[in-house]
Order: C-alpha cells, then sequence, then structure tokens
C-alpha cells in the first residue's frame, strides 16, 4: 500500500516533464517544493500548493511533472499529473493523480534508463583532467584516438556501457555521445569515472563498465533527465493503449 513508503508531511518536489505545459527551456528545469497533505487512495495525493518567495505557484491542471518523494522509509520517484486545485481553511491544495507506481530512486534521485545507443570515448591525461576541471572551454585534442562502445543504461549520475576496448577501473575517460529520439543533433562530451569493470561471460573479449559522470555540464545532466523521462513516458503511454 502507498501508505506503507510515504506519509503526510513528507517532502515532495515537482519537476516540470518537457514537452508538457508551457514548454519552454525556463520552465523546463525548474523544481517546485511542497508537502504532502493527505493521500487520498493509492493513486491520488493531496498537497500543499507550492510557494516561492511567499508567493503561491499557480501551477494548472493537467500539468504532467516528475514527482520525488522524500519520505522516512527512502526517497521515491513516479510520474505524476496535477488533478484539481483548491482552497480549504484558507490553504491551496493541489490534488495529484500518481500515473506510475513508486520507484525507489537510486543514490543523487538518478534513475537508470536502460538503453542502447553508440558512444566514443577515450583515456584522459592527468593535464587534461586537470585542464577540463579548471577550465570549462578547454576541449581535448582527440585525433584518431577515440574507441567505440555502447551505452546500455543511463541516468543523470552516470552511465553503464560495453566495448571491445579494455578499460581499469578507477581510469577517466573523454567520452562523446548524442541521444536518440531528439530533434537535436547535439552531441554530449562528458567525462566519466569507470567504477566497476567485468568481461561478459556470453561474448568473450566484450568488456561491461559502469561509470559515473566527473565533469559535466549541468544544462546536459538536466537534457540526460528528460530524455529518461520522456521515453519513460512513451512506454507508459503505450502500455495504457
Amino acid at each position: 500500500m502507498l501508505e506503507d513508503y510515504i506519509s503526510p508531511g513528507d517532502r515532495i518536489e515537482l519537476q516540470t516533464v518537457q514537452g508538457g505545459w508551457n514548454p519552454t527551456e525556463k520552465e523546463d528545469n525548474r523544481i517546485y517544493s511542497s508537502k504532502i497533505a493527505d493521500i487520498v487512495s493509492e493513486d491520488r495525493l493531496d498537497m500543499m500548493m507550492p510557494m516561492e518567495k511567499g508567493k503561491l505557484i499557480l501551477l494548472p491542471v493537467d500539468g504532467e511533472y516528475n514527482v520525488f518523494i522524500y519520505s522516512k522509509r527512502g526517497q521515491f520517484q513516479c510520474f505524476g499529473k496535477i488533478a484539481d486545485r483548491y482552497r480549504t481553511n484558507n490553504m491551496y491544495m493541489l490534488t495529484m493523480d500518481l500515473l506510475s507506481g513508486l520507484q525507489r530512486m537510486q543514490r543523487r534521485a538518478y534513475y537508470r534508463f536502460p538503453c542502447a545507443f553508440e558512444m566514443q570515448c577515450r583515456e584522459l591525461t592527468d593535464y587534461e583532467q586537470l585542464a577540463m576541471s579548471s577550465n570549462a572551454f578547454f576541449e581535448p585534442n582527440l585525433g584518431d584516438s577515440l574507441q567505440k562502445g555502447v551505452i546500455v543504461d543511463i541516468s543523470g549520475g552516470g552511465i553503464r556501457f560495453v566495448s571491445v576496448n579494455r578499460f581499469e577501473e578507477g581510469m577517466t575517460l573523454y567520452t562523446i555521445f548524442k541521444l536518440p529520439s531528439r530533434k537535436s543533433t547535439e552531441e554530449y562530451r562528458v567525462c566519466i569515472r569507470v567504477l566497476k569493470a567485468r568481461e561478459l561471460e556470453n561474448r568473450p573479449d566484450t568488456f561491461e563498465y559502469r561509470a559515473q559522470y566527473t565533469i559535466i555540464d549541468e544544462d546536459d545532466r538536466e537534457d540526460i533527465i528528460h530524455y529518461i523521462f520522456e521515453e519513460e513516458r512513451k512506454i507508459r503511454k503505450k502500455q495504457e493503449n
């Protein structure tokens, strides 16, 4: 039951979904904080209307959001849609329908999304790592040194990828990839640190790596998170049809 995981008084954050209401770049990155007032049913919550600097934020009915809930029992996320807004006892409230089941959030609230798209990468020297850390405009000279891989899951905190090239745990890589199913053809260039490496049992000389971002533009991180939620929403709509 929902009450086994969350309770009235728990902090809740609503993040605007790209392509939803008023889909401007500014609004897509907004996060609104509130508190749960009541658990109405297994798929419906009442919450306080968010406020910023003492002013109410009148979020629109039918607006869809990425929902993050911070409970004593853990941190959870799901999709939600505002069903109603009303006033009671001089308090402004929102009613939200939960469009997906609660998922326990991974570290730093980043959900890993399974995928399959190409990437390129190469090891960074100590000098390049230092230069990139101190100068946001520095880009390493790539030449013909890029090696190929396939990203098999992605989150706002890191990636898991497969490659026939051998990388050691602790190694820092410069990676380039494009997010599929997006109108933009922008290339994302981020630095990652290899946390885990293993050879695949069913594919000799092919290796799987788990890595976290070490240097990433925060706008790029937001793009990745939005991509994940867009794809999740597409999957959910297909399942509903």
